[in-house]
């Protein structure tokens, strides 16, 4: 059985060491580290190789392992315009306001994480690209095909570099196909790997539920890289379209009633698990099963813990013979 782990994101705010202690006893296997909080210090432990083994045996104190890392919010300003106050929060605060310094610090910080997975043990940083082109999303005023390619090499042209340094440390980044980044369903995830000439150490992080609310398939998005998913999130949304709302989101934030979808605790939404496990199982991934827990209107802690539940009941092994082989 896969591994059931848990991202540490949406729980930055408690110290590790505590958090440790409470998803052992929810149940989870392992954890997912961001890269924020005290979770885990990318510059310090790219160069601090005690300081980075310190954060596997500080898990592993607690019956824990670490499959990967997640550095998100400097991945976001990779490729972002970076030019208003929205993404300030996400780099060091003595860089607000400034969209270039912002992006250097992000490009240094995703080397920093490729890295800082070396020195833990680690095989996958998780994360985000940012996007030059997401806000020519719908083609008014009208966006030519050609700033369209644009954005696509400005992508190829920031992300080498860093993925040369993953390449240096044998590490592979995942990105979480997500509105928002360069690649957000099955279409842009082919042009993004096309970008980057297919290079192996760029692949996914499956997360079921932004591809569901788009309404893009999720066992489909497996099935059509299975050589590229290189992580997982176990991740739920609903469709709560009313003839009101919109999949916009109509400008209300998460967790309010009448927007056209929202995340919930997985188990509660519309992905179809069942299915996603037998992609899995087709394509040969044995890498953990990691819950990113996200719903605004349930109680944290009591959805982590009724998460790990879910995943381990819904996980299964491949079988290894046809049922009707016994019959002969």
């Amino acid at each position: 059985m896969r591994p059931a782990t848990l991202f540490t994101g949406q729980f930055a705010d408690i110290p590790l060491e505590d958090f440790c202690v409470k998803a052992k006893k929810w149940g989870y296997d392992g954890l997912e580290l961001a890269c924020w909080g005290d979770h885990v210090d990318v510059e310090r432990a790219a160069r601090d190789k005690d300081y980075a083994r310190g954060r596997v045996e500080l898990l592993a104190k607690h019956g824990l392992k670490v499959f990967s890392i997640s550095n998100h919010l400097a991945g976001q300003l990779v490729c972002d315009p970076n030019n208003d106050a929205r993404s300030d929060g996400f780099a060091p605060k003595e860089l607000a306001g400034d969209a270039e310094a912002k992006r250097k610090w992000a490009i240094e910080s995703m080397k920093n994480a490729a890295r800082a997975a070396k020195n833990m043990g680690l095989k996958v940083v998780n994360g985000f690209t940012g996007s030059p082109i997401w806000h020519m999303l719908y083609s008014f005023p009208p966006a030519s095909e050609a700033m369209i390619e644009d954005g696509f090499k400005r992508f190829a042209d920031l992300w080498n570099p860093i993925l040369d340094v993953f390449d240096e440390c044998k590490v592979k980044f995942a990105l979480e196909v997500h509105p928002t980044e360069i690649a957000y369903d099955i279409i842009t995830a082919r042009r993004a790997l096309k970008a980057v000439k297919n290079r192996k150490a760029f692949g996914f992080n499956f997360d079921p539920s932004h591809l569901f609310w788009q309404m893009v398939s999720p066992a489909k998005f497996i099935m059509s890289f299975p050589d590229r998913i290189y992580h997982v999130h176990m991740k739920d949304a609903a469709l709560t379209l009313d003839g009101e709302s919109s999949i916009l989101g109509s400008h209300l934030n998460f967790g309010t009633l009448g927007r056209g979808w929202d995340f919930r605790s997985v188990g509660r939404g519309g992905v179809n698990f069942e299915e996603i496990i037998r992609c899995l199982n087709a394509i040969g991934y044995t890498g953990p099963l990691s819950v990113e827990w996200e719903d605004a209107m349930m109680n944290r802690e009591a959805g982590a813990a009724e998460a790990c539940r879910f995943v381990k009941r819904i996980d299964f092994e491949k079988s290894d013979r046809v049922f009707d082989e016994a019959f002969g």
